[in-house]
């Protein structure tokens, strides 16, 4: 007996001694990171299961129902309007794309190929019709407050044999369409399409879900901007920022000062966004439920604005107090700057609809400043002694001309803005995007009673090898003390990608399913926190866009999509 007990107690010292070991190499025991010693993927995908993880799913006596697409169809209940019909094509065909990628799902209407369900005790029939009710006219553009909120009932008691998607706004009702079409799966042996009766109640925990695309450091073709447009729909994105200019090159061809893209775009006819482009742009986005807030960053990142615009951008001076011929930011001593300033701000307000603009206030490097006699000359006047009074001085001038625009408008800055001092008006926005004392800027900001948005941990142009979701995952905009009517002022925030080593060959797959975790993030209860049903989840989404059409790369490490490879 001592001697079993001796050889157990031996197996379990090995088993912990092997289970250290392992915890050793991996860094921790995350299951999500494990490389698990077996054949075949590293992660099976789920099925039927949304992304984003709505706020509450029902499931009934694990039953399905069977779609058919030849037959199956939407049927408006209340109202509609262009928007819902164009959502209610777009996703018919989503489904038909699926089915296309599925080669041996075939003749779904002839009830010959269809008899062996009425035996299994699982089916409860065929869902030919999606009933859709939005019960208020549609809105025209989507706003800060927009209701996304839904409810979809497949099979369930009252409705069985039938779904219905309901909704108060049309942004809900396009929320639900891509939770809808994402529920739809196909059989094991691919017999057919599935969906299981199901209760969904689902609604955003952020109200701003943002991705940030930058188009100077590579300018970013029109099919591309669109794409990430359809990627942020189905992962129920809504705001598109969009940092549009910056030192490397001025792609926005402005109607006031045409030169400014003549002088400043890489190349001034092929590599420009037109007026006619923006507006398209925002139309594609807006049938999406997606709002588009332009960033024009000042008075830093402003290198491709200076050749067009004389004297705008302080000349910088050599040890021998002679200009050197290069230039730093804004110069905020010379008041026809300021003219400018309200001249063009003045047009790109009208130019895109939303009520806010981001008017960047970041990285502000201070050596040219510093150089130059007129800054100095100018700081003695006006009793400043600190270059980020400079700054300061710079902001508030820009933040006063555009709040003044007769059009109610408002405006997002950096961080650096606030921390400077600026003035700014209660209902601006402040974003978090250093990636350095969060939780205390995090604090600090909202401690002064602005609205906050979170980027700091979601920069997704920095890349590893491996699986790197799970950091992004971990992320939450409201992980910082302060008390819980500060928590309340966080309005959400997203991913960044900076593209100074992506273009349009290879962004979308660089960005996508990564920016799918901040989604989540975003959207999902905060306790949707379980790694090992997200990777399960995450394989099925990346699989599902994939059959869409969109190139995405692996998240998960080994594995495979069924799709035919063009």
């Amino acid at each position: 007996m001592k001697f079993l007990i001796k050889s157990a107690l031996l197996h379990i010292l090995v088993l912990l001694l092997v289970y250290n070991l392992s915890n050793c190499v991996n860094g921790h025991d995350d299951s999500v990171t494990r490389q698990l010693q077996r054949p075949g993927p590293q992660y099976y995908p789920s099925r039927g299961e949304p992304w984003p993880k709505p706020q509450l799913r029902n499931l009934y006596n694990d039953s399905i129902m069977i779609i058919r697409p030849p037959i199956f169809r939407f049927k408006v209940l209340r109202y509609t309007c262009d928007m819902v019909e164009d959502a209610l094509k777009r996703y018919y065909s989503i489904i038909l794309k699926t089915v296309s990628h599925s080669a041996p799902i075939v003749n779904l209407a002839n009830a010959k190929h269809n008899k062996s369900w009425k035996s299994d005790p699982g089916f409860k029939g065929y869902l030919d019709v999606l009933q859709v009710d939005l019960m208020a006219p549609c809105e025209s553009m989507p706003h800060e407050s927009m209701d996304e909120a839904y409810e979809i009932k497949i099979g369930t008691s009252g409705f069985e044999g039938t779904g219905l998607l309901t909704a108060s706004s049309n942004w809900g009702i396009l929320r639900g369409l891509e939770t809808f079409v994402q529920l739809l799966y196909p059989a094991d042996d691919f017999s057919s399409i599935q969906i299981k009766t199901t209760l969904i109640l689902d609604y955003p925990r952020f109200s701003y879900r943002s991705v940030l695309l930058d188009t100077s450091r590579h300018f970013l073709s029109m099919k591309i901007l669109k794409q990430n447009l359809d990627l942020m729909a189905f992962n129920k994105y809504n705001v598109f920022h969009w940092h549009i200019v910056d030192d490397q090159s001025f792609p926005y061809q402005s109607r006031k000062f045409p030169q400014l893209s003549d002088k400043g775009a890489y190349q001034p006819y092929t590599h420009v966004y037109t007026q006619q482009n923006i507006a398209e742009i925002i139309e594609y986005a807006r049938l999406r439920g997606i709002r588009v807030v332009a960033e024009f960053d000042t008075p830093g990142h402003t290198q491709a604005w200076g050749p067009a615009i004389p004297g705008l951008l302080t000349p910088c001076y050599n040890k021998e107090g002679q200009p050197d011929g290069t230039f730093g930011p804004i110069d905020p001593t010379n008041e026809k700057n300021f003219e400018f300033i309200h001249s063009f701000f003045e047009e790109v307000v009208s130019v895109f609809p939303d009520k806010y603009l981001h008017l960047g206030g970041d990285e502000v490097y201070y050596d040219c400043w510093k150089s130059s006699p007129l800054i100095a000359a100018f700081m003695a006047q006006q009793n400043m002694t600190d270059y980020a009074e400079v700054e300061q001085y710079y902001m508030q001038r820009l933040v006063n001309i555009v709040q003044s625009y007769p059009k109610n408008s408002s405006y997002i800055v950096w961080q650096e803005t606030i921390d400077n001092g600026v003035q700014v008006k209660k209902d601006a926005i402040v974003h978090v995007w250093k990636n350095v004392n969060v939780p205390q800027e995090m604090s600090h900001v909202t401690s002064l009673g602005y609205k906050t948005l979170f980027s700091s941990c979601w920069y997704l142009n920095k890349i590893s090898y491996g699986i790197d979701w799970t950091t992004y995952y971990d992320c939450d905009p409201q992980n910082f003390n302060g008390t819980n009517a500060q928590k309340r002022l966080v309005l959400g925030g997203g991913p960044a990608m900076w593209t100074e080593y992506v273009d349009s060959a290879n962004i979308i797959a660089r960005l996508w399913p990564r920016a799918s975790l901040p989604a989540e993030r975003l959207w999902s209860d905060a306790n949707v926190r379980n790694k090992s049903d997200a990777a399960r989840r995450l394989e099925e989404h990346r699989c599902r866009l994939l059959k869409r059409g969109y190139q995405l790369q692996p998240p998960n490490g080994p594995g495979f999509c069924g799709v035919e490879w063009d």
